[in-house]
């Protein structure tokens, strides 16, 4: 049997291909409308699997022309995080099949597959049911900035994220390391070539620089919807991380940024020293910016990926207040006001300090007079 799949992004494609050719189906995959229609008329596929919100050409505009211009009755599934229920009606009074709303997992893809072509694929693969793997309803690059990160870095936790969470993309930066980091990226990317890649600095240029490549990477793909950064030592945890990329899908927020607030129900932990110079700097941050962030320097932030081209397009005059020069930067564009609306701070539920920081205490003290040059250059 074969099938014939429809989508523009590449992370999406892929890991449907692979699914269903493990269960012995024949596919064939397409990132386009335009193409899509081409082989559909040259394989002429048992079934097409095809996206809504593609450019040029429509998910809908493909099933008009196979039932309007081919007179085709071959099964259409619509898989899509397009959740409108207009879209949705159109489709089914277009003739398609079946209408899957992402983020939906591989198996159930596989199982409604099955429904409608029947259960006659050959050499199909029995899964675990620890292993769902789930396609999500945006496709999301983030950057881990990694500086001699070889004892710290959980390369089975960024595997097992990126093999579960279809549709993330995992770019490692390594920031000109002089211990083993680079070979233990090279090791953790086996096997997960598609959603892992490493984009190497020769020279240190320290964290702003390293995540400011690492995005401007990341933003030439063009399947990509939002892009963020995420530490290494995984102090803020991928579920939350995730629910940060959750408020920017479904909000008008041009940044979801994480905060360390401690509050009930919430596992922050900081060491006490670093626990009061952090409540102090994050003063004199909030007086500088004229706005009320709780913790701008939380290593987890989300982004639409034209805010992150225009955020990160020029370098930043500091290595670690980075992150308070983005929400200047945002200011500076969109005045004071309107910033407040496009920017989110959203509570972590679990943040630890980890050992091994690369921020030390004598580095903190050398923050407020970075804060100082933040101010000035800015603020002209």
């Amino acid at each position: 049997m074969k099938i014939l799949t429809i989508d523009d992004q590449q992370l999406i494609l892929l890991s449907v291909e692979k699914r269903l050719t493990e269960q012995g189906y024949e596919v064939e995959t397409a990132n386009c409308g335009q193409l899509g229609i081409e082989l559909f008329d040259t394989f002429q596929p048992d079934l097409v699997i095809v996206d809504i919100n593609m450019p040029v050409m429509s998910g809908l505009e493909v099933v008009k022309h196979i039932r309007v211009n081919k007179k085709s009755h071959t099964p259409i599934m619509v898989m899509s995080g397009n959740t409108n229920e207009k879209i949705i009606v159109d489709g089914f009074d277009l003739g398609i099949d079946d209408y899957m709303k992402k983020p939906v997992s591989l198996d159930e893809v596989v199982a409604r597959v099955k429904r409608i072509l029947g259960n006659t694929a050959k050499q199909a693969i029995i899964r675990k049911e620890d292993n769902t793997q789930m396609l999500q309803k945006y496709c999301v690059g983030v950057v881990i900035p990694c500086y001699n990160e070889e004892d710290r870095l959980s390369s089975v936790l960024f595997q097992e994220f990126a093999h579960k969470n279809l549709g993330y993309h995992l770019c490692f930066v390594n920031d000109g390391s002089t211990d083993n980091t680079l070979a233990v990226l090279e090791d953790l990317r086996k096997g997960n070539e598609d959603t892992i890649s490493i984009y190497n600095c020769e020279k240190n240029g320290g964290k702003a620089e390293a995540v400011r490549q690492g995005i401007l990477h990341l933003s030439k793909d063009p399947q990509l919807d939002y892009i963020g950064y995420l530490d290494a030592d995984l102090s803020t945890d991928f579920e939350d991380f995730d629910e940060l990329v959750q408020t920017l899908e479904n909000s008008d927020f041009k940044i979801v940024s994480g905060s360390r607030i401690s509050r009930m129900g919430a596992d922050i932990t900081k060491e006490s020293a670093r626990k009061i110079i952090s409540m102090t700097i994050n003063f004199i941050i909030q007086k500088i910016l004229g706005m009320p962030f709780k913790d701008t320097q939380c290593g987890a932030k989300i982004m639409d990926r034209e805010i992150a081209s225009l955020m990160f397009d020029k370098k930043f005059i500091t290595r670690w207040l980075f992150d308070v020069e983005i929400f200047m930067r945002m200011r500076k564009y969109y005045g004071r006001e309107k910033v407040q609306g496009l920017i989110c701070e959203q509570p972590l539920k679990r943040w630890i300090h980890a050992d091994g920081s690369k921020l030390s205490m004598k580095d903190s003290i050398t923050i407020v007079g970075q804060l100082a040059r933040i101010a000035v250059q800015y603020n002209t």
